[in-house]
């Protein structure tokens, strides 16, 4: 069962970019040399509203996951804003900080490296309920991570298991129950299915769209799979080179994209048809031939539906 993309979102967004930027770089290196700069993250601006799957796709290296870093203040942005429920995080003191950071998690690509091996999984989704205060003993501790691994489709009783002893997809279960074990209101989720067998990722797929049904989640999902994108996200954004090149309706990207390199990344969709897939012929895009221009703008090109066109 698809996305209901009817409705229309809240007036209010949950979470607003504002210009940001993130550079890496600059200075000089260890021989005294000027080091080159890497812009990541290049005046990106966008909303994501309560309850919406904001889908964030785009070639490795356009920026995707340091844009969702950005965003929950795992890296800090060299400029730019981060609006948050009205506040502005950017500039925050870590202790100014923390309190946001409950409402606000992320779910990374690799479940196992997310894992501490010497942790029990039950331990580990544990941890966060012990930083932020959220239980006062153990016994209350416990009532909740088991309650939390039912929620994900796991059994409590694997609670004093150890990481190496689950498969891919429990193991990314077993992250998902830790990100929401802080009731959040806002998940970074970073290409979640990318290191799973495609057996399991429609599996966790749906979990992430029950579990939005149920607490009310709102995304900001990452990945390079497209039909996923198109099954579970409500609006989609496009990178290159750092910069969103295409935001709109999902089924506005997808029917009706803008972008040349959006229509590319379509056309590469594989389809389930040897006959067609074998005479299909994916359109090209060379991106060091289609330079990005610094003033560059998004332009209206539909309803809710913005275009970088140059």
């Amino acid at each position: 069962m698809s996305v209901d993309r009817t409705i229309a979102p809240p007036q209010k967004p949950l979470v607003i970019a504002d210009r940001l930027c993130k550079t890496f770089g600059g200075g000089r290196s260890l021989f005294g040399s000027a080091a080159p700069a890497l812009k990541a993250v290049d005046n990106v601006s966008f909303e994501i509203f309560p309850g919406e799957t904001l889908g964030l796709v785009g070639e490795s290296g356009s920026g995707k996951s340091t844009t969702g870093r950005v965003l929950l203040q795992l890296e800090e942005p060299t400029s730019g804003d981060i609006i948050f429920k009205g506040q502005n995080l950017t500039g925050l003191s870590k202790s100014l900080l923390k309190p946001h950071r409950r409402d606000m998690q992320i779910i990374f690509q690799d479940p196992y490296s997310s894992l501490n091996p010497r942790m029990t999984v039950g331990e580990f989704v544990a941890e966060p309920l012990i930083v932020h205060g959220a239980v006062t003993n153990k016994s209350e501790r416990n009532d909740r991570v088991a309650a939390l691994f039912r929620k994900v489709g796991l059994d409590p009783s694997f609670m004093t298991r150890y990481p190496h002893e689950f498969s891919g997809g429990q193991r990314q279960r077993v992250c998902i129950a830790r990100g929401i074990a802080l009731d959040p209101a806002f998940i970074v989720a970073d290409e979640p299915i990318t290191a799973l067998d495609v057996s399991i990722q429609a599996q966790i797929v749906n979990l992430f769209q029950d579990l939005q049904d149920e607490l009310g989640l709102t995304y900001l999902f990452i990945a390079h799979d497209l039909s996923m994108i198109r099954y579970l996200c409500h609006r989609v954004a496009v990178m290159l080179r750092g910069r969103i090149v295409e935001i709109g309706p999902c089924e506005a990207i997808f029917e009706n994209p803008q972008h040349p390199y959006t229509r590319a990344l379509l056309s590469a969709i594989p389809v389930p048809d040897p006959k067609i897939e074998r005479n299909r012929r994916p359109i090209a895009f060379d991106v060091n031939a289609n330079p990005i221009p610094e003033a560059a703008t998004l332009r209206t090109v539909g309803e809710g539906h913005l275009a970088l066109l140059y």
